[in-house]
């Protein structure tokens, strides 16, 4: 009976957050960022601050790997199985897709398609540089890094690194759960492929991006991720509700990025 009952206050939870969330998701598939984009020189303004959030995706991905899994050379399993296996299944996906028979992860699939279409790499490539093993205070180096990083892409990682190193594993699952999903919404795609095809296939790529995330995501990903912070929150009312503050601080967050970037979009157009 017991586990009835959890299950009942994991649903109720979970579709309290989502009521909690419903004003800020509406407020980002309807962001006016998607219909200021309309010229090849545009997308590559939002390219090179969304690549940020695309590698950052990464990082907490990584530590929700971490915590959930057994990295040690002396392996233990863990607590939670499902949303061991599911962290696991995500990270092969992200980390070792496939493109055109090329494994690749996804964010090194998302440096072509900016390369594809003129983009500057400049920024982001510097900043993996800095922080790869062996370059010292790696710290220090990715802050350094970092300032050559668009504004809004600066503010944005930050706060996802924020979150990965103060907050709890249920705060940093809900993030992940609730804060990168559906970031992009219909309407944007449409209008990546009809450039795509006005430019001859210079954006084959970011399409192919796009619509592997719908696809992974709206199958197996969407419920596995919200069983994983059932399964961290558990009955406890104060995981609960950091889980929920911890959510609605990613889409506020992304609120900003998208704020930010839509500016520099006007300034180039004006």
């Amino acid at each position: 009976m017991d586990s009835v009952n959890s299950a009942v206050s994991s649903t109720q939870s979970i579709e309290d957050i989502e009521q909690r969330l419903a004003g800020l998701r509406e407020q980002l598939s309807e962001h006016p960022l998607y219909a200021a984009i309309r010229t090849i020189g545009q997308l590559r303004i939002f390219m090179e601050s969304h690549v940020f959030a695309v590698w950052d995706f990464m990082c907490l991905l990584k530590s929700l790997q971490r915590a959930l899994t057994s990295v040690d050379a002396f392996w233990v399993p863990t607590k939670f199985p499902a949303s061991r296996r599911f962290i696991n299944e995500i990270v092969l996906g992200e980390e070792s897709d496939e493109y055109e028979g090329r494994p690749m992860s996804h964010f090194e699939m998302y440096l072509e398609a900016m390369q594809r279409v003129g983009a500057d790499t400049a920024a982001i490539t510097s900043l993996i540089d800095a922080i790869r093993p062996g370059a010292g205070d790696r710290k220090a180096a990715l802050e350094e890094a970092l300032l050559k990083a668009p504004l809004p892409a600066q503010q944005f990682v930050r706060s996802t690194l924020r979150m990965i190193q103060q907050h709890s594993l249920p705060a940093q699952a809900a993030a992940f759960t609730f804060g990168r999903e559906d970031a992009i919404p219909d309407m944007f795609r449409s209008l990546v492929r009809d450039m795509n095809q006005k430019m001859g296939g210079d954006l084959t790529q970011f399409v192919w991006y796009l619509e592997r995330h719908i696809e992974v995501d709206g199958e197996d990903h969407g419920p596995l991720s919200l069983r994983m912070v059932a399964d961290l929150c558990g009955s406890d009312p104060e995981l609960w509700s950091d889980a929920a503050q911890a959510a609605e601080d990613a889409l506020r967050s992304r609120l900003l990025l998208w704020d930010g970037v839509l500016e520099q979009v006007q300034r180039a157009e004006g």
